[in-house]
């Protein structure tokens, strides 16, 4: 018996919005028992400005709060959403990072992820899929939430600069529900052994993940290189591998407890580039394994070797049921062999899914073009200026300091290959491998050549094939984002898609 293909509603998946949830999330917790949250939520950038956060959450007057109280989903969001900003803010705004997490953060925090089956800090569900409100009320259908239409809820910062960095994201997974349709419209088309249906559900897919390109391309619009690396990164950071910013065991979670170690909040922890991967076929191996022959000579297989460590472990800062829809996603993910098993009878097939490919991986250039911009270059630089010392960068790390009167410091990167983030693995070798692979699997010899490796132009042939007319990105070099990566080629590090 086949694998059902996973009907989105019962993963929490919308078709209108994609994983980011139809009902807008809440702006406040009705219940004045959890006053104490809501006002230090509000409060969030002033206190970590001035450095008073931690000693708000130790006064002996700031509650230990029961999430009995939570009554609905959406309550259990909120208040995951904004203790998950209270947990960084406590561990990072201070001279040094913080070991340990009080029980008034801790407690119910940790009882949060549990029910919402996310681990306890601000990940990418707590900070892009369920922290964003519409800009006009006026407006809140679906349809309208796009970029003109968007803000946050909170913010570490309160600057334009962190909101657009968190929104771009909304956006793009509100976008991206179209894809989703679409995928699933192509795998029940296989399953059903209908290529006219097929071409058709990829010709769709393939212009849908094209128009995610625009959105991604938009992030410098609002959001400054320097002020993202120097001033909201830092507070993005996780607990694991961070002995160099102060917590070699990771960090406790309330009185009592042992260490715990977490990746940072990480756009590589979004589920809809994932499901993309896992529809179309593209396999993804440890960073720096060598291609398959199979791959090379644009015959796939479905047996591709190991699979990227990494990419599997970001499942599991998911919330669980988009978990399990790319589960079971990929136990029925068929587009690869269908399209394999009629390339040489059907030409239009194969056009149309090596389209959904070199939009894919286009979509993975500009992300990488991103990456260098706001963290390679950023990092590479020998002086800047930046925030006053902060426990991301001990004096014992690579970047050293010399703090001016104005609270601000002259930052000299002493040993560029060494400089970390918040996520997960080698920078620009992982971004660069997984953006190649996705062109592994083309089943035209025409596409295959195209889409290897360096050899990548058909952006705009494939476009001029299906009839797409001119693209409607802009072509400069800019260059992103993320987690806990180091910075030269050699090394890398990573945080998007």
């Amino acid at each position: 018996m086949l694998p059902t293909i996973p009907d989105p509603p019962d993963y929490d998946v919308s078709l209108e919005t994609g994983f980011v949830p139809e009902a807008l999330p809440l702006a406040r917790l009705s219940d004045p028992y959890y006053d104490a949250w809501e006002a230090t939520a509000a409060n969030l950038q002033f206190l970590v400005m001035t450095r008073q956060f931690r000693s708000v959450i130790d006064s002996p007057s700031f509650p230990v709060l029961s999430v009995s109280r939570l009554r609905s989903v959406a309550e259990r969001r909120r208040a995951y959403s904004i203790l998950g900003f209270m947990s960084h803010a406590y561990i990072w705004a201070g001279p040094s990072a913080s070991e340990e997490l009080p029980d008034a953060i801790a407690c119910p925090l940790v009882e949060l992820g549990e029910m919402l089956e996310v681990p306890p800090l601000a990940t990418y569900a707590g900070l892009c899929l369920w922290n964003h409100r519409p800009l006009f009320a006026d407006r809140a259908d679906p349809k309208f939430l796009d970029l003109s239409n968007l803000a946050t809820l909170h913010t570490f910062t309160g600057s334009i600069d962190e909101s657009w960095f968190y929104l771009v994201s909304t956006a793009i997974e509100i976008r991206g529900a179209a894809c989703l349709q679409y995928l699933l419209d192509a795998t029940h088309a296989c399953r059903a052994d209908s290529s006219h249906d097929a071409v058709v559900a990829l010709q769709l897919l393939a212009e849908s993940i094209d128009s995610l390109i625009p959105i991604l391309s938009r992030f410098p619009e609002q959001c400054d290189p320097h002020t993202f690396y120097y001033r909201i990164r830092p507070f993005l950071a996780g607990s694991q591998n961070m002995a160099d910013a102060g917590l070699p065991r990771g960090v406790k979670y309330g009185t009592g407890s042992g260490y715990r170690q977490y990746a940072g909040g990480s756009n590589a922890q979004s589920s809809l580039i994932q499901a993309l991967d896992i529809g179309l076929g593209v396999h993804h191996r440890p960073t720096s394994s060598s291609s398959p022959p199979s791959s090379r000579t644009g015959s796939p297989t479905s047996s591709a070797g190991p699979t990227n460590n990494f990419i599997h472990e970001m499942r599991r800062y998911m919330p669980g049921p988009h978990r399990r829809f790319l589960e079971q996603l990929e136990l029925c993910a068929n587009i690869r062999e269908y399209v394999r098993d009629h390339k040489s009878s059907n030409s239009a097939l194969t056009l149309a899914y090596d389209a959904c490919l070199a939009m894919l991986r286009s979509f993975r250039d500009k992300h990488i073009q991103i990456v260098s911009r706001y963290i390679i270059l950023q990092a590479k630089k020998t002086t800047s200026t930046a925030p006053a010392p902060s426990p991301l960068h001990p004096p014992q790390s690579p970047v050293n300091y010399t703090t001016k009167k104005d609270g601000l410091a002259a930052v000299v990167v002493s040993d560029k290959k060494h400089a970390r983030g918040t996520g997960g693995t080698a920078l620009l070798p992982f971004l660069k491998q997984a953006r190649d692979e996705t062109g592994e699997p083309a089943a035209g010899s025409w596409a295959a050549r195209l889409l290897r490796d360096d050899a990548f132009v058909s952006k705009r042939k494939m476009r001029d094939a299906l009839g797409l007319g001119e693209p409607q990105l802009d072509e400069d070099k800019v260059v992103g984002l993320a987690g806990k990566w180091n910075v030269d080629d050699d090394y890398g590090g990573i945080c998007h898609w």
